[in-house]
């Protein structure tokens, strides 16, 4: 080695690997945790109902594989008014394109799925949102299917159950989305007074109108752990307030606490919970 040489900074040198050396992820193969980013397997993903194996947290499920989750057989689902569509009423810019878009997407037609079904035998209404389907807002298809289901389920003395899960009121429909909010209220009233069985499983997020109206008024209310629930934004509230609020407003565990629900359920429990409920509903203890 020449002299010169050894008091020369010595240069480093690294492999740089080509395009053909990756290996790409074909999609869907793999989930990420949104909150501890560990990945999974997509098959290990929907077998653990989308509840993250590493930290627990829950995380969003459409409404047909939260149906799966809970009903004995998903064939023997009767689902109810699927074919009930908005035409944007108001013709507010862009609506329709993004109503098709988001059809094409969760292969629904609006932001609710309701039928009948049976879990662990025992006959049950099933309302169940998308918050797949914007955000599963509550529009005027949103509110009459929720409100035929509960009137059909009076008729038949039938417990119903609905899973919540939404943004709110659907601001590209007005007003109309608002009267919603009065329509499934007034909805579950008649049901009520009929001596129905109304439970409520609050999942995330569970806000706005949704959580003013038919979500905060049935007989029990659940809720999954870390679940979102409230009305007007954290952000919003302590600038009205102008006063920090808690870590853990608004969530499950806070609503727990002050009284606004009864219980939090793991969702790979929710199923038996549920199945205890109506046990103790059931008409002399029969199931069908």
């Amino acid at each position: 080695m020449p002299f010169k040489r050894i008091f020369k900074k010595q240069r480093k040198y690294a492999t740089i690997p080509t395009e053909k050396a990756k290996q790409d992820i074909p999609e869907g193969l793999v989930e990420k945790c949104s909150y501890c980013s560990k990945i999974f397997y997509e098959k290990e993903w929907k077998n653990n109902l989308r509840v993250c194996p590493s930290c627990g947290t829950h995380h969003k499920m459409t409404a047909w594989e939260r149906i799966a989750s809970i009903v004995d057989d998903i064939d023997s689902f009767d689902e109810w008014d699927a074919e009930l569509v908005t035409d944007n009423p108001l013709n507010f810019p862009e609506y329709q394109q993004k109503l098709i878009s988001d059809q094409k997407k969760t292969g629904l037609n609006d932001a609710v799925v309701t039928g009948k079904g049976t879990i662990n035998q025992f006959e049950a209404v099933l309302i169940v949102m998308d918050p797949f389907f914007r955000m599963a807002s509550m529009g005027a298809v949103v509110g009459e299917k929720i409100a035929r289901a509960l009137e059909r389920a009076k008729d038949e003395n039938l417990p119903v159950i609905i899973f919540t899960a939404s943004g709110g009121a659907r601001m590209q429909e007005g007003m109309i989305s608002l009267m919603q909010m009065a329509k499934t209220a007034f909805a579950i009233d008649r049901f009520d007074q009929a001596g129905g069985c109304l439970i409520v499983v609050m999942t995330n997020p569970t806000t706005g109108g949704v959580t003013a109206s038919f979500a905060s008024i049935g007989d029990y209310h659940f809720a999954e752990p870390n679940a979102l629930i409230g009305f007007a934004g954290r952000r919003i509230i302590e600038q009205t307030i102008r006063e920090k609020l808690p870590d853990d407003f608004q969530t499950a565990e806070f609503q727990l606490k002050q009284g606004q629900i009864d219980r939090i359920v793991k969702r790979p429990e929710l199923k038996q919970f549920l199945t205890t409920v109506l046990d103790l509903h059931a008409v002399g203890g029969e199931r069908t």
